[in-house]
C-alpha cells in the first residue's frame, strides 16, 4: 500500500473556457486491522490474505478508472499511441494484481510491472501524457518513486519527446497552468510569502522541471521553485549574485541569467548558469555591457540578450549579445533591439516606461510583438533586419507593454492577455504558427481572471 502522499490527478474538464477546474488531491489509504487478542497462526494467515485481496481490488479500481482515463482523449495524434500504452500497463497490472495475494512475500516495490518488465514499462510510460503521471504514481510504491525521481523526464527528454504547459499568474503569489493538448486549466498551490515578496518586482522561468520565480523579501532576494515532481513550493536556493530585472531563457535543463541590477541597484555584466538536475549555479564570463530590463533567449544553441537600459543611461540599449556555450564567449550584435511605436527612433524612446523586448523563438527563428501598434515581426539574421508580419489579436491589451506575455510553445507563438474592465476581466490565450503567410491567430482558450498578465513561463518536459 501507499503511503498518504498527495499528488495532482487532474480530472476530466469542460471545455476550456468554462469554470476552471481544480486540482484533484488523491491520498491513498492504508488498511489496519485492529484486534484485541494476538492472532493464531491460521488467523492471521487469512488476514493477511483478505488485506492483499482488499489492495488488489483498490488498485484494479484505479488502474480501470486509469484506463477509461486513457480512453478519453484521442483528439491528438500522439495520444491513441499514449492510450495503447496506459491500455497495456493496466491490463498487465491488473493481471499482476490478480496473483498477487497468492505470494505472500512479494512486495509492490520489487518491480513495476513483472509481466512487461522494468525496461518496456518504462518505454510505456515514456509516451504517455504527463497529465497522467499523477494517477500513475498511486499505483504503487515502485511508480511513485519512479514519478518522483525525474527519471521518466529526463529519459522523455533524451528521447526527444516534449510536452509543454503554459504557466502565468494574474494574481499575486497565484498560479495557474493551462495544456494545451489537453486544453485544461489547473492551479497550483499558493506561494506563501511575505508581503515584502508579494508587492516586488518578479521574474519567473521554467527549466527541467521547475518553475522559478525570483523575487526580493525582507532582507534579501529570494528564489522560490515549485517542482511539478512534488506539486509544492520551496525555497532557499541562492545566487552567486542575487539580482533582479534580468534577462533569461532556458534548454532543457539549464537556464542562463544575465545582467539585472543588485541589491543596492548597480547595473550587473554577470550572468550565471543554472542546472536543473544539479540544483547547482556556476558563473560564466561577464556580458561586454551591463543591462537591466533586458529580455534573454535561445536561438541556434547560443544565448542572447536583447535591449535593456544600460549604467547612466535611461534610455533603451539597441545592442544585443550572443553567449556562445561551446567557447563560452560573448560577441556584441549592434542594432539588434527592434524599433516600437511603428519604426521610430528607439533611442529616442524612454526605456523606464516600457516593458522589456516582447521576444520568443519558434524553430529558431526569432519574432519579436510591437506593443504600440500590435504588430509582430520576424528577425532576419543575416541582414540584421526586422519584418513586418501582422498584426497581434485585437485584445493583446497591455500597459506600455506590461501585462501581456509573448512566448514560444513548441512551434506556435503565443499571446497571454485580454481586455480590462471593471469588477474583473477575461484571459485569453491566442497561438499561432508562423509560416509563409501573415499572421492568424487562434482562440486557445479564455475564462473570467485578472487579464493582467504578472509573470509567465513555458516549461517543456
Amino acid at each position: 500500500m501507499l503511503e498518504a502522499s498527495s499528488y495532482p490527478a487532474p480530472r476530466e474538464l469542460p471545455a476550456s473556457c468554462e469554470q476552471e477546474n481544480k486540482w484533484i488531491y488523491n491520498a491513498c489509504c492504508t488498511v489496519e486491522f485492529s484486534n484485541k487478542r494476538p492472532l493464531e497462526d491460521g488467523e492471521a494467515v487469512a488476514s493477511r490474505k483478505a488485506a492483499k485481496v482488499l489492495e488488489g481490488h483498490e488498485r484494479r479500481e484505479k488502474m480501470e478508472a486509469l484506463h477509461v482515463h486513457s480512453i478519453v482523449h484521442t483528439d491528438q495524434p500522439d495520444n491513441q499511441y499514449q492510450a495503447d500504452c496506459l491500455h497495456a500497463l493496466s491490463i498487465a497490472q491488473t493481471s499482476q494484481l490478480e496473483n498477487h495475494h497468492q505470494v505472500d512475500n512479494q512486495t509492490d516495490s520489487s518491480s513495476l510491472i513483472n509481466q512487461l518488465g522494468r525496461d518496456l514499462s518504462i518505454s510505456c510510460l515514456l509516451h504517455c501524457s504527463r497529465s497522467d503521471y499523477g494517477a500513475i504514481a498511486l499505483l504503487n510504491k515502485s511508480f511513485q518513486s519512479l514519478v518522483r525521481s525525474g527519471q521518466l523526464y529526463k529519459l522523455r527528454r533524451e528521447a526527444g519527446i516534449v510536452e509543454r504547459w503554459v504557466y502565468f499568474s494574474c494574481n499575486l503569489l497565484e498560479w495557474e497552468a493551462y495544456d494545451p493538448i489537453r486544453c485544461r486549466w489547473l492551479h497550483l498551490p499558493r506561494i506563501k510569502s511575505n508581503e515584502c515578496f508579494m508587492c516586488s518586482d518578479k521574474e519567473s522561468l521554467a527549466v527541467g522541471t521547475d518553475l522559478l520565480v525570483f523575487g526580493k523579501g525582507i532582507e534579501s532576494h529570494v528564489i522560490y521553485r515549485y517542482s511539478i515532481l512534488t506539486n509544492t513550493w520551496t525555497s532557499g536556493m541562492k545566487m552567486n549574485t542575487p539580482k533582479c530585472l534580468f534577462g533569461s531563457a532556458s534548454l532543457g535543463e539549464i537556464a542562463i541569467l544575465a545582467g539585472g541590477c543588485d541589491p543596492c541597484g548597480n547595473v550587473l555584466n554577470s550572468a550565471e548558469l543554472y542546472n536543473s538536475e544539479n540544483g547547482m549555479w556556476v558563473a560564466i564570463p561577464n556580458m561586454n555591457k551591463a543591462r537591466k530590463m533586458c529580455s534573454g533567449l535561445f536561438m541556434d544553441g547560443k544565448f542572447y540578450v536583447i535591449g535593456g537600459i544600460g549604467t547612466g543611461n535611461s534610455k533603451m540599449l539597441t545592442c544585443g549579445e550572443a553567449y556562445d556555450l561551446k567557447t563560452r564567449t560573448w560577441h556584441e550584435i549592434p542594432d539588434m533591439l527592434p524599433a516600437q511605436n511603428g519604426g521610430a527612433v528607439v533611442t529616442e524612446t524612454p526605456a523606464a516606461a516600457g516593458a522589456p523586448p516582447l521576444v520568443a523563438v519558434v524553430n529558431n527563428e526569432l519574432y519579436a510583438a510591437d506593443y504600440a501598434q500590435k504588430e509582430v515581426r520576424k528577425y532576419d539574421k543575416k541582414n540584421n533586419v526586422w519584418i513586418t508580419l501582422g498584426r497581434l489579436p485585437e485584445q493583446a491589451v497591455s500597459m506600455n507593454g506590461w501585462g501581456l506575455a509573448f512566448r514560444a510553445c513548441g512551434d506556435r507563438l503565443i499571446i497571454i492577455g485580454g481586455p480590462r474592465a471593471l469588477g474583473g476581466g477575461m484571459i485569453e490565450l491566442h497561438s499561432w504558427a508562423p509560416g509563409d503567410g501573415p499572421p492568424k491567430w487562434n482562440l486557445l482558450a479564455s475564462k473570467p481572471s485578472g487579464s493582467f498578465v504578472y509573470n509567465c513561463a513555458v516549461m517543456g518536459c
